[in-house]
């Protein structure tokens, strides 16, 4: 007996449309008016499914949490670049590839308002830049002014672990840092307050600018760079997380079998030396952890402050990651990967006049930018390719888009509903039911009862793509 194929899209029940239609009568339609300023805070490698409002039970994430209750969380936002500099021109242009002529923080200064950046907006690199102090690969236009946040990053001093050689020291020298091989599983705890640290000083500076601008519509971008590498943090924050508790990721026998050569991490737990120290990839968890928990309470600093003088009730935020990150899922370890774990990736909005709740719809990091000027009242730029979520803010139930794509080099990642779709330039692909195998274990892409919805996908992203105006074919053709 042949399985009945299931839509890739899902379906929404006639009584939960009834309900939405109900919601959108209830609905105050003049809270755009009220919305004067946008605080938009962005994390570094931060995995959705890391923070307590998307589920952790380990990892403490109040102050993230807690705006999460008091805002929209979208249950399946992805990101468009699979690393920092990619991602993060992509939802500061509302693009796919590339840049456009007027980014987000150009559009609000254009329009009278104050913009400021704070910390890491577009790619900085993480920790060389840090160090120096420098801007990367910043946008002066997108601002009337701009602040680094500087920091020692790997040489803060303190106990040092390069976890995949398996070195632990006090010692200063000798250090993983900047473009060196083993940067990305460096640790350093430490004994102190985080005053130090750049997203400590990113939030202190944050909170300089609420105060002189709070009588003048801002924009406000605050890019704080952990869990990103090298992961330092007082000790106090990693005492929650010893690793003798941790427990990593399940895997299954043969995982990554099914899985095409192209779809492969870059960094292994079989070809790294990562791979022979489980205890050290605990401690990896245990890092994450707690630069997680640090930078949380960085978001709350900034928060108490929007609150304590009365600026919640005109100013919209928004909370979100470049993308997320592997830690040992299938063996993996860091980005650039179409995997669920680095394409999810946190959203919450909290705009004035809007409820809270919870979202199932599909959206995009590029939505951001449509969905600011929206709530600012600003009109989008025409080349802008990004929708806004409003809708969503306004009923949960509805919906903007039947897909999510992410991208890199080629090699494309379709999200709908139900299905995980994965096309790799040399034809190879990958194929997830996500309502029975969440956790992507087994690669239906061969599977002949699943022929169907894989030929339906693969016409959704040609199509997909086509509009972007980004190739549509199997080997870099277009169509």
């Amino acid at each position: 007996m042949s399985n009945p194929v299931r839509s890739p899209y899902g379906r929404v029940p006639m009584k939960r449309q009834f309900l939405a239609i109900l919601f959108l009568l209830a609905l105050n339609f003049s809270a755009e008016a009220s919305i004067k300023n946008v605080l938009f805070i962005i994390s570094d490698d931060l995995k959705a499914s890391v923070l307590g409002c998307y589920g952790d039970q380990v990892c403490k994430t109040p102050n993230i949490d807690k705006l999460a209750r008091a805002g929209m969380v979208f249950e399946r936002a992805y990101c468009q670049g699979l690393m920092c500099a990619p991602s993060r021109t992509s939802f500061m242009h509302s693009r796919y590839l590339g840049s456009g002529k007027v980014n987000l923080g150009q559009h609000f200064r254009e329009n009278g308002w104050y913009s400021a950046r704070v910390g890491k907006i577009y790619h900085m690199r993480v920790p060389g830049d840090i160090i120096a102090g420098t801007d990367g690969l910043d946008i002066a236009s997108s601002w009337t002014e701009r602040f680094n946040s500087p920091g020692k990053e790997a040489h803060t001093q303190g106990l040092y672990a390069c976890l995949n050689l398996n070195v632990f020291t006090t010692a200063e020298e000798n250090r993983q840092s900047t473009r060196m091989p083993h940067r990305m599983f460096v640790t350093v705890r430490y004994e102190g307050d985080g005053s130090d640290q750049p997203d400590h000083k990113s939030a202190t500076k944050a909170v300089e600018l609420l105060q002189k601008h709070k009588d003048q519509p801002f924009f406000l971008a605050v890019g704080l760079v952990r869990p990103h590498y090298p992961m330092v943090a007082p000790q106090q924050y990693f005492d929650p997380y010893p690793w003798q508790k941790i427990k990593l990721p399940k895997t299954v026998k043969d995982d990554v079998q099914d899985i095409p050569k192209a779809g492969l991490a870059g960094t292994r737990s079989e070809t790294n030396s990562i791979g022979k120290y489980p205890d050290n990839q605990k401690r990896m968890w245990t890092g994450y952890y707690a630069s997680v928990a640090f930078m949380d309470a960085q978001v709350g600093r900034i928060l108490d402050e929007l609150d304590r003088l009365g600026l919640r009730e005109s100013t919209a935020v928004v909370f979100t990651s470049d993308h997320g990150y592997h830690l040992g899922e299938h063996g993996f370890w860091q980005k650039s990967n179409l995997h669920e774990e680095v394409t999810r990736v946190p959203l919450i909005i909290d705009a004035p006049g809007y409820s809270s709740g919870r979202s199932r719809a599909l959206a995009e990091l590029m939505d951001i930018y449509p969905t600011v000027s929206e709530l600012a009242g600003l009109k989008v730029p025409a080349e802008v390719q990004g929708q806004s979520l409003v809708p969503v803010l306004k009923n949960p139930a509805a919906s903007v888009r039947r897909g999510a794509l992410s991208l890199n080099r080629g090699n494309y990642s379709l999200r709908t509903t139900d299905w995980a779709y994965l096309r790799y330039k040399d034809g190879s692909a990958e194929l997830y039911d996500m309502k029975a195998d969440p956790h992507q274990f087994t690669n239906l892409a061969k599977h002949p009862q699943h022929a169907k919805t894989a030929a339906l996908l693969d016409t959704h992203l040609n199509n997909r793509l086509r509009k972007a105006g980004l190739q549509g074919e199997r080997g870099g053709k277009k169509n």
